[in-house]
């Protein structure tokens, strides 16, 4: 079953804390909602004016207070750049740290990615050494705790199909799967519907992004990714393909959740709803 979900990211911008997308989710009808992570402390987040989760607050707290709003979270984003050098000792231990958060919360998966950038000085060869390095250490975790790690289009590397290929059969492992983008893979250049095709079976939990005409024209087959949409979700020239997705989901029966990630500003939220559950009461 496709189940309809949002990113908690979505607020960021409006300086909100997390319990405003939560009671947003609640008063709208979804089950699900997905958490960015800080690794460590973050003063405005503290003070109330940012919606992510610190690693290092309770999870059972933040377990509890969904329990009461009647949400799961469907997916906790730790998407440290795994194709840079840090990644390797920064990375490694954040994308741990949320494995942990996430089996408390009772969260299925983790999202993870490559940097917006190739690393200089870098080749393709040896980034693929890092990558596959911070896999074979992550999912050594993540197989113990029962937990997915997802792989995000979201970079050069990810975006490109024929390495994301690569990524995802570097470690022979069932919980090696994928978040698919329709934004990202938009913006890279790509075709939504190729690119989920492609990948249908690996796909466990996606991000639905429209693309405003203007930022299509600007940066489209320039940039590999987007934060969120800028428009609400079928107002964009990216609208036609996320339908198209939605249909090839249904058609091979997928069951997960898809996660709005649109500028939380008033409406746009409220219009992809309306949007996104047409699509998939049809």
């Amino acid at each position: 079953m496709i189940e309809l979900g949002m990113h908690v990211d979505n607020w960021r911008h409006a300086d909100a804390p997390y319990e405003v997308p939560c009671k947003f989710a609640r008063d709208h009808g979804l089950k699900y909602v997905e958490f960015g992570t800080i690794d460590g402390e973050y003063f405005i987040q503290a003070l109330g004016y940012n919606p992510h989760i610190p690693l290092d607050s309770d999870p059972l707290k933040l377990k509890r207070y969904l329990d009461s709003m009647g949400l799961k979270m469907s997916q906790l984003d730790a998407a440290y750049p795994m194709s840079t050098p840090e990644g390797q000792y920064r990375g490694v231990n954040y994308t741990v740290k949320a494995i942990k958060f996430a089996k408390a919360v009772g969260c299925p998966c983790v999202d993870t990615t490559d940097g917006a950038r190739k690393p200089e000085g870098y080749t393709d060869a040896e980034v693929m050494v890092l990558i596959k390095q911070y896999y074979r250490v992550v999912l050594e975790w993540a197989e113990r705790y029962g937990m997915i790690i997802n792989v995000e289009p979201h970079g050069p590397y990810t975006t490109n199909p024929d390495c994301m290929e690569q990524i995802l059969s570097c470690v022979d492992s069932p919980y090696l799967k994928m978040n698919f983008d329709t934004g990202n893979a938009f913006i890279a250049g790509n075709d939504p519907v190729e690119f989920l095709r492609r990948f249908r079976h690996k796909v466990s939990h996606c991000h639905v992004k429209d693309v405003s005409e203007s930022l299509a024209r600007a940066v489209r087959g320039g940039e590999t990714g987007i934060a969120t949409s800028v428009v609400s979700i079928g107002e964009g020239v990216n609208a036609d393909n996320i339908a198209r997705c939605i249909e090839l989901l249904k058609e091979i029966r997928w069951s997960g959740v898809l996660s709005i990630e649109c500028e939380a500003v008033p409406g746009n939220v409220e219009k992809s709803l309306e949007w996104l559950r047409k699509r998939i009461g049809r």
